[in-house]
């Protein structure tokens, strides 16, 4: 069986989509805003590849990776140079996400629930220091291809 067959809410995301990110502070205050341009795709029906790239107003840019390897029993997980963690389906429409940057005492919690006709996103990160939420992200994202 396919990754495709194992993460059906996953490969619901494949796709090009479009959106912005807004940081908060732990009082709600506007700490970064940007847009972003992503690419989510299943490659040989076997792993995840995601492409973020990010844009901000001031005209800087960042690209970043995020090869998956399937870990099995409905897992996904992902290392690279700047962090790792895992993913996984909770239910047919909300995606889980932990992660941790390396080198830092920082864990991020992540909820990506996929609307019913699949065609927009909303996305929660909680950046968590010591068990404290020091930083929530915001996204909202619409298919874009």
């Amino acid at each position: 069986m396919g990754l495709r067959a194992e993460m059906p809410l996953l490969a619901r995301h494949e796709g090009e989509w479009e959106g912005e990110y807004r940081h908060l502070g732990p009082a709600g205050e506007l700490l970064d805003r940007h847009r972003v341009r992503m690419t989510c795709e299943i490659r040989d029906d076997a792993v995840y590849h995601q492409t973020n790239r990010y844009t901000w107003d001031d005209g800087r840019t960042e690209v970043h990776e995020f090869p998956g390897t399937y870990l099995g029993g409905g897992r996904c997980g992902f290392d690279t140079e700047r962090l790792k963690g895992e993913f996984w389906e909770l239910d047919a429409s909300t995606i889980y996400l932990t992660w941790q940057f390396k080198g830092q005492d920082l864990r991020l919690f992540e909820l990506i629930v996929l609307s019913e006709d699949g065609c927009s996103r909303s996305r929660v990160w909680q950046w968590l220091r010591d068990g404290v939420c020091v930083r929530r992200t915001l996204i909202d994202e619409r298919r874009a291809g």
